[in-house]
C-alpha cells in the first residue's frame, strides 16, 4: 500500500517531485511509481520511475524534464542523456528519476533493487 506524501519531507522537495510527475503524466509516461529512499540510500531521498514506450518516448520525455528544469531552476547534479540505451537518468540529488524502455526496466528491475522503499502515492 502506497504512504500518502501530505506532511512528508522538504516542501521544496515535494513540489519539485510533484512537478515532475505532472510533466511525465503529461506527456504519458507509464506506470509511475515513486520511492521513499529516505535512510535507507546514501545514493538519493527518493527515486522517479517511468516506463517510456519507445526510445524516441523516453527522449520526448527526458526534453519535457530538461524544460521543467530550466523553467523552475531544480539543480541537477547529473544527467544521463543516452536515449539509446533505453535508460536514461536525472540526478537531482534529493531525487532520481529514471526514464526506461520496458525491456530495460524489465530487466534491471530497479522496484527489486530498492525493494525497501516505500511507494509514494501523490494522488
Amino acid at each position: 500500500m502506497a504512504k500518502n506524501i501530505s506532511n512528508e519531507s522538504e516542501p521544496s522537495v515535494i513540489e519539485e517531485i510533484k512537478s515532475v510527475l505532472a510533466v511525465l503524466e503529461e506527456k504519458k509516461g507509464e506506470a509511475i511509481r515513486v520511492l521513499d529512499l529516505r535512510g535507507k540510500s546514501s545514493i538519493t531521498d527518493y527515486v522517479v520511475l517511468v516506463t517510456a514506450i519507445s526510445e524516441p518516448h523516453a527522449k520526448a520525455l527526458k526534453a519535457s524534464l530538461d524544460s521543467l528544469i530550466r523553467e523552475k531552476g531544480i539543480a541537477i547534479i547529473g544527467n544521463d542523456n543516452d536515449a539509446d540505451s533505453g535508460w536514461l537518468v536525472l540526478d537531482a540529488f534529493n531525487y532520481m528519476v529514471h526514464i526506461q524502455t520496458e525491456r530495460m526496466r524489465a530487466f534491471y528491475g530497479l522496484e527489486d533493487l530498492w525493494i525497501e522503499g516505500e511507494e509514494l502515492d501523490f494522488s
